[in-house]
């Protein structure tokens, strides 16, 4: 039998499994990044996959989390600042919570981790934005932690890269979330659309 920790997986295809989530974790759907000239691009897609994803998470009564960015002084999504607010009503009660995050990773320096075992939560799905920042970052960190992760290629998003003379061509987002989905290895589900993602009741 090959040797897990030496087999290269670099060919290996993401995991289809799609039975259903236990948690919605949305990441960053702050006004800034997601309304106005400033959006990220097809932010419309993305807000509209979302809402589909809360509300079928909330009428199976699924832990949401809402992970909110505390940005530093003059950025776009400052502390206090239009911009820093998120742009999806949230319900507070037992299964539904805002948990604000000082970095990338949505677990660390937060509750994040201690809601989720409170709640018996063992897999979950993730939206929202960046694709190659906080997403990732919270994706990575989930999976690290046991958790089954699936993160609907359709539901999260981020922006063009620009080009760099001598270095490369402006980089459309959509590759850029698909390579940052990708880069999270064959374990999480990444192939599916929102529409696939179903929530334990």
């Amino acid at each position: 039998m090959p040797d897990p920790r030496t087999t290269d997986h670099s060919d290996s295809a993401p995991t289809t499994d799609q039975r259903p989530v236990d948690a919605l974790i949305l990441v960053d759907l702050q006004t800034a990044f997601v309304s106005g000239s400033d959006a990220v691009p097809d932010a419309e897609r993305l807000l509209d996959r979302a809402t589909d994803l809360l509300d079928r998470a909330r009428a199976a009564n699924a832990v949401v989390v809402h992970l909110q960015n505390d940005g530093p002084p003059g950025a776009d999504d400052e502390v206090g600042t239009p911009g820093w607010e998120l742009y999806l009503p949230v319900k507070p009660g037992p299964r539904e919570h805002v948990i604000r995050k000082p970095r990338d990773d949505g677990f660390d320096a937060t509750p994040l981790g201690e809601v989720l075992i409170a709640a018996g939560v063992r897999s979950l799905a993730i939206a929202g934005v960046m694709s190659e920042m906080c997403v990732h970052a919270t994706a990575r960190t989930a999976l690290a932690r046991g958790y089954r992760v699936t993160l609907p290629h359709d539901a999260h998003a981020t922006y063009n890269i620009p080009a760099v003379p001598g270095l490369s061509d402006p980089i459309p987002a959509h590759t850029v979330s698909r390579v940052a989905a990708w880069s999270l290895g064959d374990q999480p589900n990444t192939t599916h659309p929102a529409t696939a993602i179903t929530f334990t009741t």
